[in-house]
């Protein structure tokens, strides 16, 4: 392994931009984190299922899904700063869409606001994540990852701060031991102002990502859209299917993106299994997040001493072991596990991202990023398979047991299987690609 202590991570002349890139890392932990509570208040407030809750992350991770490969497709043609521009306006629009979507009342309306959200997401994550790698030495293209990838977790609390302080604080709903017995007209009077305490945030990122649309259309940004004549695209798919760190990178990706929405969304329900309200449940999700924030700095200095593979297969394994305590010890024990998987989850996608882009051309990057934020469609499906689990004995959290524990802890079997196939895609990548370089 080459020694990089003497290589710049970001160099002095892209430090402004990539600066600026940094900030959309937090921009979209803040839209991830401020909607994953949403699950728990649009449960709550439309009287849904957990299953029927959990099409809040179908929309916003099934945009990224339906929007990566187009973006990235544009993205082949213009330059990574159109691409962001496009990705902010997209953005802002999807949040605003919460305004009449709270008039109307309508949970499809609320979840294409999300979708189009997310369409704008795809966009900045095609982007920013091969921009930041692109800027600066090769050999410390991972770790420059990692470190945009560290505010990534500064936009998760702070998404989580808001979600907790001015939204589910403030929801009447949340407040009422048995909001469905209670008379239509008082349900319909407290709905309607529980879905504006909702909207408000949105409608204010909205705005607020307006402004970061105009400081990045006057700012100048390094070009690094290739020149010359393109290789088809066909040639490009051809050469990332045959690339098997690639292809499992992708597979990793998915898995990953599922453990983590699933680890995270699904807290206030473990969190309801053993008595907790959801505001104080919102506590340990901050800390999970925290956590999280510090694993990802520790992570990213680790990465100068320790492969890449190697360290993302460590973490992965104590994932792992987080995730069965979290399945079998019924308790504030259990919640504790849950929360500290959070821990081990922060270097896996900037990881992953690295790893699986790491030997490609610039043109197959841009293509093979598209690969990689589509993958982030594992949020929009394992949490859905997960409120399945949940809703086995109904609506409740704990109506029934699974092999001996209650059904929201034994659903957290899934993110269990997700860390394994991680673990063992960082050993594959260690003693195949990595080893040998030693």
């Amino acid at each position: 392994m080459k020694d990089l202590k003497n290589i710049p991570v970001v160099t002095k002349k892209n430090l402004i931009p990539f600066i600026l890139v940094t900030s959309l890392f937090a921009l979209w932990g803040f839209a991830n984190a401020v909607t994953d509570p949403m699950v728990q208040a649009f449960k709550k407030v439309l009287e849904l299922s957990n299953s029927e809750a959990a099409w809040v992350q179908m929309a916003f991770y099934g945009g990224y899904f339906c929007m990566a490969l187009p973006a990235a497709m544009f993205m082949r043609k213009y330059s990574y700063k159109v691409g962001i521009l496009i990705g902010l306006a997209l953005y802002a629009t999807g949040a605003l869409l919460f305004y009449p979507a709270a008039q109307s009342e309508s949970f499809l309306f609320f979840c294409l606001g999300l979708y189009v959200l997310t369409f704008g997401l795809a966009f900045l994550e095609t982007a920013a994540n091969p921009y930041a790698l692109a800027m600066g030495a090769k050999e410390t293209a991972t770790q420059r990852l990692n470190l945009a990838q560290a505010f990534n977790p500064v936009g998760l609390i702070a998404g989580l701060f808001v979600a907790q302080q001015f939204v589910l604080k403030n929801l009447q709903s949340d407040n009422i031991v048995d909001f469905s017995a209670l008379e239509e007209a008082s349900k319909t009077l407290i709905r309607t102002t529980d879905l504006l305490v909702i909207r408000d945030p949105y409608v204010a990122l909205g705005l607020v990502i307006s402004i970061v649309f105009v400081i990045f259309l006057v700012s100048k940004m390094p070009q690094t859209k290739a020149d010359g004549e393109m290789p088809k695209i066909g040639e490009t798919f051809a050469a990332l299917a045959k690339n098997s760190k690639y292809t499992s990178g992708v597979l990793s990706q998915i898995l990953y993106v599922g453990g983590q929405i699933m680890c995270w969304t699904y807290i206030y329900q473990y969190a309801e299994g053993i008595g907790m309200d959801s505001v104080t449940a919102g506590y340990y999700q901050m800390a999970a997040f925290i956590l999280f924030t510090v694993g990802r700095v520790i992570g990213t200095y680790l990465l100068r001493f320790i492969s890449s593979g190697k360290l993302l297969m460590y973490f992965a394994v104590l994932a792992m072991i987080c995730a069965f305590g979290t399945i079998v010890f019924q308790s504030s024990i259990g919640l504790y596990c849950l929360v500290a998987i959070s821990f081990f989850m922060s270097l896996m996608f900037p990881t992953i991202y690295g790893i699986a882009l790491g030997d490609l051309s610039e043109e197959q990057s841009k293509v093979g990023s598209a690969g990689l934020v589509m993958a982030i469609v594992g949020g929009a499906l394992m949490p859905k398979l997960q409120g399945i689990i949940i809703d086995a004995g109904g609506n409740g959290v704990a109506d029934t047991t699974i092999m001996g524990v209650s059904e929201v802890n034994f659903s957290f079997i899934l993110p269990l299987l997700c860390f394994a196939y991680i673990a063992w895609y960082g050993f594959t990548v260690f003693k195949k690609h990595e080893s040998s370089s030693l």
